[in-house]
């Protein structure tokens, strides 16, 4: 005779195919510096600070449903609090992203607390404003240059590397890690209890509150832990552009519209989401950044177009007809049957 036995599984037939497929991909771009050229680096490098801004917004609005508009708040206090440390405090660049994420998800506890007193589309103001704030703040740094900014010393950049080309080399392997771990700590967060609490959340918060989930709590720690990774990428960037003002750190349309634009046009709600719209986002910047302000024009009109015709974004789409999962977070029961060798007839 047999019994039904029951088990969970997350993988699918198409995620193990596509984790296949990421860790392959992953060994080529590990390898990136010894095929591709500097220009073809830094926009990789680019790419991948791209997937991890829009990876921590996705799981900002995309599952807490914290639609925040002034994450470059994070973006800015990384690079800042980044050339504050090396040129004041003489740390090293390296050290110092290191130090930003802690540092900011301290920044972002008292900023949560007058933020969060805010809901809907004023959460949203509050988030901006909360980040002119710390524009206005920054450009009177006199010693981080004021309102014209700053470069790095020559000196501290090569204490990084001796030649141009290790610097390069360094700057692209970190910029990759720092992407495959704030993935890999966005997937196993959601994997966990607490992901558990954030789908209940993002799919119903009331009914999510009535069944004992602690919302705000668990909003809290989202939001702490997307301004830890985001002041770290934040920081890896201006390491990269060596040169940082108060206009560009705390840009709105650089760090958080773009942001935007790629989680919504690739999936909200998906972890593969970010990586497909910086894809086409870099793919489209690259094609069409000649046309100037038509150019911006152009990335509305998609951004419009795929929001009517597939809500859920270019991966949800996909996911929904074809049934693909790169990384699934769903939890799946499957059956099967177990011989019952031991019992007698």
């Amino acid at each position: 005779m047999s019994q039904i036995a029951s088990k969970v599984e997350h993988s699918t037939r198409s995620s193990r195919i596509g984790i296949v497929l990421i860790l392959a991909t992953l060994a080529v771009l590990a390898l990136a510096p010894f095929w591709g050229d500097r220009q073809t680096l830094r926009l990789l490098a680019e790419m991948y600070a791209f997937v991890a801004l829009a990876s921590l917004w996705n799981l900002l609005a995309g599952y807490a449903g914290l639609v925040s508009v002034g994450q470059q708040a994070f973006v800015g206090f990384g690079g800042y609090l980044l050339f504050w440390l090396v040129i004041v405090a003489g740390v090293h660049p390296l050290v110092a992203i290191l130090i930003a994420g802690p540092v900011a998800a301290i920044i972002a506890v008292p900023v949560a607390a007058l933020t969060f007193r805010l809901r809907g589309a004023y959460f949203a103001i509050g988030t901006w404003v909360v980040a002119e704030v710390f524009r206005l703040l920054a450009s009177q740094i006199s010693v981080l240059g004021g309102g014209s900014g700053i470069s790095l010393p020559a000196a501290m950049v090569i204490s990084m590397a001796p030649t141009r080309q290790a610097r390069e080399f360094e700057i692209y392997w970190l910029a990759l890690a720092l992407t495959v771990i704030v993935l890999a700590a966005i997937v196993a967060l959601l994997r966990s209890r607490h992901g558990l609490a954030l789908t209940a959340i993002r799919d119903n918060e009331l009914a999510a509150q009535s069944n004992g989930i602690g919302v705000m709590r668990i909003k809290l720690i989202i939001y702490v832990l997307v301004a830890f990774g985001t002041s770290m990428v934040g920081a890896l960037i201006f390491l990269q552009k060596l040169r940082i003002s108060p206009d560009t750190a705390f840009s709105v349309n650089d760090w958080t519209a773009f942001v935007i634009f790629i989680t919504v046009i690739g999936g909200i709600g998906r972890i593969e989401g970010p990586i497909i719209g910086t894809i086409i986002f870099f793919a489209m910047r690259q094609t069409l950044s000649d046309l100037g302000s038509l150019y911006l024009l152009i990335m509305g009109a998609v951004a419009i177009v795929v929001m009517l015709w597939a809500p859920k974004g270019l991966w949800g789409l996909i996911a929904e007809r074809y049934g693909w999962q790169a990384l699934p977070l769903q939890r799946r029961l499957v059956l099967t049957p177990k011989e019952n060798a031991g019992r007698k007839p």
